[in-house]
């Protein structure tokens, strides 16, 4: 684990295991050892700093790649910060530069690390659970790493969209861990990681209770211009 990342756990971790005392279920379903991917569905910017809170390994984290050019002195910092708890690089383009995370993924859950990814695509608008894209299915076929499904509950309260830190004293946080999804030998076509996917959202809704979209999570709107 990256000494920056141990000094967040022991710091920014136990606050949030202190402040919230989130109920967690299912960390025997969190591998020892070897690469893996959390799965999970996505209500509140709070859901990653609760993950990195109850996984007691290490989990590479997607950063933008803004992160890693700034300069300056904070520039400097903020790179720093990034390559010290061990962020993978995202490009916010489409096309080609979008695959470099994807790129940087694969050789980190090879190496034996584990990585965080939200089917979804962006926070739910309104609580419900909403289709998820492939990438995840793409991403963990390639790696030749299991899935692990998880659902969150009580972030929204925590940290509504547009909140921009979390609120003490607000909503009851729950953190389930599913059994992992093996998907060594599983075929990379489209329907076959369709179908993986698939199987990946209904598992996150059965730890959530959720109501189930069948369609994409609508882009969130940009905020309006003073």
């Amino acid at each position: 684990m990256p000494l920056l990342y141990s000094i967040g756990k022991v710091t920014v971790g136990n606050a949030m295991m202190l402040g919230w005392r989130p109920h967690v279920e299912g960390l025997e379903n969190i591998p020892a050892t070897g690469g893996a991917i959390f799965a999970g569905n996505h209500l509140s910017v709070a859901d990653e700093l609760f993950l990195g809170a109850t996984v007691p390994r290490h989990i590479a984290f997607w950063a933008k790649a803004e992160y890693f050019q700034g300069g300056g002195i904070g520039g400097t910092i903020t790179k720093f910060v990034m390559h010290g708890l061990g962020a993978i690089k995202v490009e916010r383009g489409g096309g080609r530069a979008a695959l470099t995370a994807f790129d940087g993924a694969i050789p980190v859950l090879k190496a034996g690390d584990m990585v965080a990814v939200y089917p979804e695509g962006t926070r739910s608008p309104d609580g419900r659970l909403y289709r998820g894209r492939t990438g995840v299915a793409r991403l963990a076929v390639a790696a030749g790493v299991p899935i692990i499904p998880v659902g969150m509950q009580g972030t929204d309260k925590v940290q509504p969209i547009g909140q921009p830190y979390p609120k003490l004293g607000k909503g009851k946080v729950t953190v389930r861990f599913g059994k992992p999804i093996e998907t060594t030998g599983r075929a990379d076509d489209r329907t076959s990681l369709r179908a993986l996917t698939d199987e990946v959202m209904a598992e996150i809704q059965k730890l959530t209770g959720q109501e189930y979209v069948p369609r994409y999570a609508p882009p969130r709107a940009a905020p309006e211009e003073s």
